[in-house]
């Protein structure tokens, strides 16, 4: 596919119908920060009285993101950088927090982390959870592994699922359309009935896609397209046992198949199946200043490549999370839980199978003292037990201070790990089972400003990240490397009549340390990343909004040549406007969606750009 091809590829206009069922009005008025309750933090805290720096994606924007999926979605937030959200779709995708590596931040659903353990880094892979899905997105900014363990190095990302339901049998569905032959849809089922709830979706995408490989130039070859398809189920049921004791079992199941290339300029016939399971329960006791919480999760990995490194591998992980927490007075609440994680992956070898195992036991516990006059503090900490390298801690402090009701302060010390993967101390190239794990050093501090009773906006954060005993890849795997990481994000909101402007701008920059030697380019990490939304309540009935987000240029390595050489990406800018009307209160909903894309597509060994525009266009009902 020659240049000009995949221009004209990439502008053919994307369509999209959506039908949306259901008792509850997409449209609805977002809370106010001082309501916000962050879930996240396991101790029900109100953004107000946290220190730590928390984004919350809330259903009026998921529900605004209709034709988008969830890399796409999390790309729009400061600090975030998704290495290939913009590109085909079944291209696999990075979470660059803060400016660290996709293996530092943890993700979690409702609460509990999710992993893929029949991967070589185990990041969950964000391809394998639809928006559609999605109630809302808590996003918790610098080292969580206090409360969460192994992996929340530079972030957070929770991602909560649908689960409301109200009485009678309430559907809901979405339905999209578009070029390359794409096309989504979700249909789902809630209701209520006395003390049992349930809502259950099963989603279902198809794509042909375009070529993840660029023609060389002067080809005149035929590349052909490297197309997606997915079918996920989730199911949310709770059952309340008694006014104070409930149990909320839960099934998700993603199969997938991704096509993909040999690398940037040579066309394959390669694929890829991946097979997701996990099912748990949640229960929770609550006797109202005691609560006791316990969450149980099975995960189970399956992937098989064919092609090019043809290879089959699966891993699961069952994990148990149970705390208490216990309220002491009205100013200071107690935190205490204890938390197991036993991961497995099973290798598949021409001459057999092998299937080596871990397990990582934590404690942890944390004092949250709030609304003491114009002072919160926040300390904790984890003591770990891993079944190879031995015993590890981390801590947390975190303060802040509302000087007035419009002005806080606020500002956090943390220590975060990560332990080495079953891959790097088992697998079958440079396995290494000295290793240690991965530690690093997160300050942050910075102010907000909320005036004009909420109209006018500011959040300014400065963070600073040391990372030391980096594990990398040499002659085999071993911890060597330190990094520096130091940044800031400015975060702007005004809010007039009918007019709301939210924006962001964060920078980056960071150095990684190889012995005596120092390195101040760190791969695909642009130093500058910026953007604003726009939105205009025209009528009672019209919306319409814009949104930007400009990346800048990054580094990336050639590795067709060797030894590999350094390429610059040049910087790239995303334009999106969305448009939605609705004909009948709470009834019937238009929108459209036009985007101008400036497209990063990345594959294994060096990134290229495509331009193009999408057009979407929508029908909305709710009964």
């Amino acid at each position: 596919m020659n240049k000009k091809t995949k221009l004209g590829a990439a502008s053919l206009g994307l369509v999209q119908l959506a039908l949306l069922w259901g008792n509850q009005a997409i449209a609805q008025e977002a809370k106010s920060l001082n309501e916000v309750v962050i879930t996240t933090t396991k101790n029900d805290q109100k953004q107000s009285q946290t220190g730590k720096v928390v984004t919350v994606i809330d259903s009026v924007q998921l529900s605004r993101s209709a034709g988008r999926n969830l890399a796409e979605v999390l790309n729009q937030q400061a600090a975030i950088n998704v290495v290939g959200a913009g590109s085909n779709i079944g291209k696999d995708k990075g979470v660059f927090f803060r400016g660290a590596a996709a293996a530092y931040t943890l993700i979690m659903i409702d609460g509990v982390p999710v992993n893929d353990a029949s991967g070589a880094i185990t990041t969950f892979d964000l391809r394998l959870f639809p928006v559609d899905q999605v109630e809302r997105i808590e996003v918790i900014r610098g080292g969580q592994s206090t409360f969460y363990g192994s992996d929340a190095v530079a972030g957070v990302i929770n991602i909560i699922t649908k689960k409301k339901a109200t009485k009678g049998n309430n559907v809901y569905g979405v339905a999209t359309g578009g070029s390359y032959n794409t096309y989504k849809g979700t249909i789902g089922l809630n209701s209520r009935v006395d003390n049992f709830t349930y809502n259950i979706s099963y989603s279902h995408l198809k794509t042909d896609g375009i070529s993840e490989a660029a023609l060389p130039e002067g080809s005149t070859a035929i590349f052909d397209k490297d197309g997606a398809k997915q079918d996920a189920v989730n199911a949310n049921f709770g059952i309340q046992l008694d006014p104070k004791f409930s149990v909320n079992p839960f099934i998700r199941y993603n199969q997938s198949t991704f096509d993909y290339d040999d690398g940037a300029f040579t066309d394959s016939k390669n694929s890829s199946l991946y097979r997701f399971l996990n099912v748990g329960t949640n229960a929770v006791y609550d006797l109202g200043e005691t609560k006791f919480t316990l969450n149980y999760s099975h995960q189970n990995a399956f992937r098989e490549y064919f092609g090019s490194y043809a290879g089959k591998y699966q891993g699961t992980i069952d994990l148990i999370d149970f705390y208490y927490n216990q309220k002491i007075g009205k100013k200071l609440n107690l935190l205490l839980g204890i938390d197991n994680r036993a991961t497995d992956v099973t290798y598949y070898n021409a001459s057999g199978t092998s299937k080596p195992s871990i397990n990582l036991f934590s404690a942890y516990g944390s004092l949250f003292l709030h609304d003491l006059s114009i002072f919160n503090l926040e300390v904790g900490g984890r003591y770990n037990k891993h079944s190879k390298y031995g015993e590890n801690y981390t801590y947390a402090i975190t303060p802040s201070i509302n000087i007035i009701e419009q002005v806080r302060l606020f500002g956090t010390v943390s220590s975060a790990f990560r332990a080495p993967t079953l891959d790097m101390l088992f697998g079958r190239w440079g396995a290494n089972l000295d290793l240690k794990p991965e530690k690093a050093t997160n300050y942050e501090a910075g102010f907000n400003l909320n005036l004009l009773s909420n109209k006018i906006g500011l959040r300014v954060v400065g963070f600073k990240r040391k990372l030391t005993d980096a594990i990398v890849y040499t002659t085999g795997y071993i911890n060597q490397d330190k990094q520096d990481d130091k940044g800031f994000e400015i975060e702007p909101s005004f809010k007039f009549g009918k007019f709301t402007l939210n924006g962001y701008y964060t920078y980056f920059k960071g150095k990684q340390i190889s012995g005596n030697t120092t390195n101040e380019i760190l791969l695909r990490r642009p130093k500058d990343i910026y953007g604003a939304n726009l939105g205009v309540q025209a009528t009672d009935h019209l919306f319409f909004s814009v949104n930007y987000k400009y990346t800048g240029s990054r580094i990336d390595s050639d590795f067709s040549t060797w030894p590999s050489t350094n390429v610059t990406l040049r910087s790239y800018q995303l334009v999106d406007f969305y448009t939605e009307y609705e004909l009948a209160k709470k009834r019937i909903k238009l929108f459209a969606d036009l985007k101008n894309i400036t497209n990063e597509k990345y594959t294994e060994i060096i990134g290229y750009s495509t331009m193009g525009f999408n057009f979407n266009a929508g029908l909305s009902f709710n009964f």
